[in-house]
């Protein structure tokens, strides 16, 4: 008699559950441990008051992968969710101007040549290139990195020149536009990254025309839905998702992870164990002191970090006739960035994102009122920031920002229900490693085969997903490290557990 190989993955975030859904769908026996009483991690929901937010990413990108995903699974995404998509994709607003980008390529062009004149044909051109990039990169970034001989292999050196990886995502930018505004209108996307345009390596152009080639999706009942749904097909087919059951640290039998210790002091064995939890969390807590050299704490304290994200989650008793998303930029934009990501203090005109999703998706709020989330890049905690002393008052700057530069004006007078959260409660609450929300930073010594590798390689039966690993942060590539962990994993040789 022969039981089948049984995996344990840590961490119900995206990657996580991407993973368990694929391998549990190829007849696996999966289990997710995760530490919160809810599923997703910074993909998560919560309710307060009949008002539902999404606790971090709100948008939706290249659905397709997600529609892939599920596929791989057997199943059909749509079964599970209701995708609607975004259009205008968002609103731009600058001191002068607020500008609507689509993904209609004509009316993109019109609306370009009415707001920003004379750089229309530098869109076209930018969709051309962008997209043979693109073409060129995918094979990269949804294939396995973890050796310098993937340098030699076809697929990369084919799309070498394409990487522009000694440009800036804000010098390849400016190549397309003469317009400073416009340029901004292309360049925040580094932002998903949690890295300045003018640091993030040129070939993150593509993040900007993924969206313009895509478009931008809302999930009814917002992106907390889309772990949801996994969790109900890792169920379906026979996995379990534990909510409320942290792990506590890997068991280890010399180098081999042969399972997992729980908080609540019991234990659980498996074949193969896939780590989703924050990377840099993960090395310094999960695994036992001194079984690996290469992440310590001190290497790791030295690696470089994404930006972190001061939120606000507002329930208020009215609705805005406004975007589903609003970007407001700073009046100096890059002395903004360069305050967050180099000087690493809090900025007196911060750029602020304004999800109004109500708009859009009633089922966030009861009727006639609205559920809205605001988020400012701030610091990580490298910073030092006192978060208790300044929130008060970064808050106070927040809201004025809003009042001053969109049409939200009497805003604050119709809350009703209030969550702030900052880079401290992202670390302490959710175990994001110094409340860098975006994970690792994506700069050249951390990517590709210097990322963190989806085989971790000094643990034998050890695994990563996630955005600290390769491909790395974003959801439709968090979900392409999940599929790239699950393949490797499924061409290992067949192992059917213990025999009676």
């Amino acid at each position: 008699m022969t039981t089948t190989k049984r995996i344990i993955v840590i961490g119900a975030g995206p990657g996580g559950l991407t993973a368990a859904m694929l391998l549990s769908s190829k007849g696996y026996s999966v289990t997710v441990y995760e530490k919160q009483p809810f599923v997703g991690g910074r993909t998560s929901g919560f309710e307060r008051n009949g008002y539902k937010f999404d606790r971090g990413p709100t948008f939706l990108n290249m659905p397709h992968i997600l529609e892939e995903m599920f596929e791989e699974a057997g199943r059909s995404v749509h079964d599970y969710l209701d995708l609607v998509e975004i259009d205008p994709m968002y609103e731009l607003k600058f001191d002068d101007v607020s500008f609507y980008p689509t993904r209609d390529q004509d009316e993109m062009v019109r609306r370009i040549e009415k707001t920003f004149p004379g750089d229309g044909e530098g869109y076209r051109r930018f969709m051309k290139e962008e997209k043979e990039k693109f073409e060129a990169l995918m094979p990269i970034l949804q294939n396995k990195h973890d050796s310098l001989l993937d340098y030699g292999r076809w697929r990369f050196v084919k799309a070498l020149p394409k990487l522009t990886v000694t440009e800036s995502v804000y010098k390849r930018l400016a190549s397309y536009f003469d317009d400073e505004r416009l340029r901004l209108s292309f360049t925040f996307q580094a932002k998903y990254l949690g890295m300045s345009p003018w640091e993030c390596p040129g070939a993150f152009t593509i993040l900007s025309y993924m969206e313009h080639a895509y478009g931008i999706f809302h999930p009814i009942g917002g992106l907390n839905q889309i772990p949801e749904a996994m969790a109900r097909v890792i169920k379906e087919e026979g996995g379990e998702v534990h909510t409320g059951k942290g792990v506590k640290q890997l068991l280890l039998d010399g180098k081999t992870v042969v399972g997992v210790e729980l908080e609540d002091g019991s234990t659980d064995y498996a074949d193969e164990v896939i780590i989703n939890a924050d990377f840099a969390h993960a090395v310094n807590h999960l695994i036992p002191s001194g079984a690996v050299k290469k992440y310590t704490p001190e290497k790791m304290e030295r690696k470089k970090y994404s930006c972190s994200a001061f939120m606000l989650y507002l329930g208020v008793d009215k609705t805005y006739d406004l975007s589903h998303h609003s970007i407001v930029f700073s009046s100096d934009y890059k002395k903004n960035v360069e305050e967050l990501t180099k000087q690493k203090m809090l900025s007196g005109d911060p750029s602020i994102y304004i999800q109004n999703a109500s708009v859009t998706d009633k089922t966030l709020a009861p009727e006639g009122k609205s559920a809205l989330y605001i988020l400012a890049p701030v610091p990580n905690n490298f910073s030092l920031i006192d978060w208790e002393k300044h929130k008060d008052d970064f808050r106070r700057l927040v809201l004025d920002q809003i009042k001053r530069r969109t049409e939200f004006k009497d805003l604050e007078e119709h809350i009703e229900v209030e969550e702030m959260y900052t880079p401290t409660d992202w670390e302490m609450d959710m175990n994001v490693y110094k409340g860098a929300t975006f994970n690792l930073a994506h700069n050249l010594p951390q990517m590709m085969y210097f990322r963190p590798p989806n085989q971790f390689k000094e643990l034998n039966n050890c695994w990563l997903v996630g955005g600290g690993t390769h491909p790395g942060s974003g959801l439709p590539t968090i979900m392409e490290s999940a599929r790239i962990t699950s393949r490797m994993l499924l061409e290992q040789p067949a192992l059917m557990g213990t025999e009676a």
